[in-house]
Order: structure tokens, then C-alpha cells, then sequence
């Protein structure tokens, strides 16, 4: 029986993108959280609680974007300069993330509010610009001839701002929600208070996209059973469930602060997220290019999707042990003498 490679790797780039949505969002939103912080001091907590796992966080962006362009060469050609300018914005927002993260620590009192602002408006610029990046993926990409044939604005639209302004709202909710689990005293308390406003906005921007991507494209209402104003129940009942796990999640999140636990409340926003990431794979699957080229059209060769295979193999279980090593190795609550620098 032979594998069905182009699945397989469908598959592994579809979890390596969840993870660092999940991983990265997290200490992104915190980035997001930075200027909301009362004094340096809880900035430096909340810079604490992600330094052991910040750049770990980011290797699932770069296997994913990295199998793209490996396993499904094609869709990499027509995504890419589709997305050429958010993507960069993203990148550079990153590198800027990153140099601040190191910098910050040694800065003084105008070198350090300078890193300061730069990890926060990095954070900021970074999640905002996958925001866009997402966007422009779900609205469709303009494909000739199995190439790009659109212009280098089209991602930039009211929908894609929509989305990218939700993603910046759960990156938030998942940002506080970690601190709810990894800070103490009053900054913890503050957590608590920034995770109610994220839940919030969160809640009402992911239900302002849906009814924006269901009413915007026919293809993705279509697929949900809800297309040209009226409801399949028959088709649209079984995919019920995923809005139901989103509700779910948020459920959990007011029950989790409002009992005042620890880790509920990030239980409950990745359960949120993975709403709204099987949402997507409802909206789009199996189009790797939506709605033009599915996974199977864009797959390389089987020899060299089986040798890449033979390679992450490998490669994978190591990554993953060594993240959930690294997890468990700085588990528990982050203190302000902590020295994760």
C-alpha cells in the first residue's frame, strides 16, 4: 500500500502552521500587552514568561513556510507574490521583534524605553501583517496559467483589515491568558482584567469575519451549507461543531477567570483558535491556493516528497521532544528576580 504523500504533507505543513499560530501567538500577544503593563518591572515578568520559548515558538513558522515551498512548489510561486509585501512587513516586524527581545535587556533608561516600544510595536506589526497574509489567503488569489495574474494590492482590503484586526484580538486573548498562567500578584490580576477585554473583542471580530467571509465568498458560504441566503441543514449540521467548539472556548475562558484558574482560561483560547482554524479548513480544503489549485495540483514529485518525508522523520520528533522539554523545564509561575535572559 503507498502512502499518499501530497496528504501527508498537506497534513504536516497544516499542523506545523496551528502550532505557530498557537506557540507564537501567545508571546506575540504578550508583545501586543507590553505598553498596557504598569512598570518596567512587570514588563520584564512578562518578557520572563516567554524567553525560554520565544524563537523555539517561531521554528513552526519556518518549517511551514519552508515545506510550502518545498512539498508544494507551485502554490509557494503563486502565493508568494501575492503576498510579497505583507509577508516582508512580517519578516521585517520579526527581526525587529527579535533584535529588541536581545537589546532590551541591556539597554538603559532611553536605550531600554526605545526596545521597549520596538518589541511592542514589532509584536504589534507582526501579528497584524499575518492578519493581512490570512486575509488575502481566504478572499482568493488571481490565478492565469498556473501563475499569479493579479495586482500587488489585492490583499489590502476592508475584509483582509477585518481579519487582521481579529487576529490581533486573539493573539491579545492568548497573550493574557498565558500570563494569567505564568504571572502572580498584581500583574496577574491585570492579566486577568486584559483577558475579559480580549475574550470580549475577540468574541464579537471573529463573529463580525464569519458573517464577512460567509456574505463576501460564495465559495466558503457553499461549503458551509449557507450559500445564496439560505441554510442546507442536512450539510451545514455536521459542521456545526466547529462554531460550537469556538463557543465552547470562550465558555471556558469566562468560566476560568471567572473561578479564578490558572490554566482554564488558556485551555479555552486555544480552544478558540482551533475553532477558527477548522473553520478555515471547512472554508477552503483542499485548495492550497484558494480556490484555484488544490494540494494535489501544487505537490512535488512523489520521489522528492518521499525523500523530504524521510528527512522530517527525523528531523520532527526532535523538535517536538525538545519543545516539550523545554516547556516543562520552565513550567510554573515566572518571578521578577527570574534570569531567562
Amino acid at each position: 500500500m503507498s502512502l499518499d504523500l501530497p496528504l501527508i504533507w498537506a497534513g504536516l505543513i497544516a499542523t506545523a502552521v496551528l502550532l505557530y499560530v498557537l506557540l507564537d501567538g501567545f508571546d506575540l500577544g504578550v508583545g501586543i500587552l507590553f505598553p498596557l503593563a504598569r512598570s518596567p518591572a512587570d514588563r520584564d515578568v512578562m518578557m520572563n514568561s516567554i524567553a525560554p520559548v520565544w524563537d523555539g515558538n517561531e521554528t513552526w513558522l519556518v518549517l511551514g513556510g519552508g515545506g510550502l515551498f518545498a512539498a508544494f512548489p507551485l502554490a509557494y510561486a503563486v502565493i508568494m507574490p501575492a503576498l510579497y509585501l505583507p509577508v516582508y512587513m512580517m519578516l521585517g516586524a520579526l527581526i525587529l521583534r527579535g533584535v529588541a527581545f536581545e537589546f532590551r535587556l541591556h539597554g538603559r533608561r532611553r536605550g531600554k524605553a526605545f526596545w521597549t516600544g520596538a518589541f511592542a510595536f514589532g509584536s504589534l506589526a507582526a501579528t497584524f501583517s499575518q492578519g493581512l497574509i490570512l486575509g488575502g489567503f481566504i478572499q482568493g488569489v488571481k490565478v492565469e496559467n498556473n501563475a499569479f495574474a493579479g495586482g500587488a494590492f489585492d490583499w489590502l482590503t476592508p475584509y483582509t483589515l477585518l481579519v487582521a484586526c481579529g487576529l490581533v484580538a486573539g493573539y491579545a486573548l492568548l497573550g493574557a491568558t498565558w500570563l494569567v498562567l505564568k504571572s502572580q500578584d498584581e500583574l496577574h490580576g491585570d492579566a486577568r482584567r486584559w483577558a475579559w477585554i480580549a475574550a470580549f473583542l475577540t468574541a464579537v471580530l471573529l463573529g463580525l469575519v464569519s458573517i464577512a467571509t460567509l456574505v463576501s465568498h460564495p465559495q466558503v458560504a457553499e461549503r458551509w451549507g449557507v450559500a445564496a441566503g439560505a441554510v442546507d441543514w442536512g450539510y451545514f449540521a455536521p459542521r456545526a461543531v466547529i462554531p460550537l467548539l469556538g463557543a465552547a472556548g470562550l465558555g471556558v475562558i469566562a468560566y476560568g477567570l471567572a473561578k479564578r484558574s490558572h490554566p482554564l482560561p488558556f485551555v479555552g483560547a486555544a480552544l478558540v483558535f482551533l475553532s477558527g482554524y477548522f473553520g478555515l479548513a471547512v472554508g477552503f480544503a483542499p485548495f492550497v491556493v484558494p480556490y484555484a489549485l488544490t494540494f494535489r495540483d501544487a505537490a512535488s514529485a512523489d520521489n522528492a516528497l518521499g525523500l523530504m518525508l524521510a528527512g522530517v522523520a527525523i528531523l520532527l520528533p526532535v523538535i517536538l521532544g525538545y519543545t516539550v522539554w523545554v516547556y516543562w523545564l520552565f513550567r510554573g509561575k515566572v518571578t521578577p528576580d527570574a534570569g531567562y535572559h
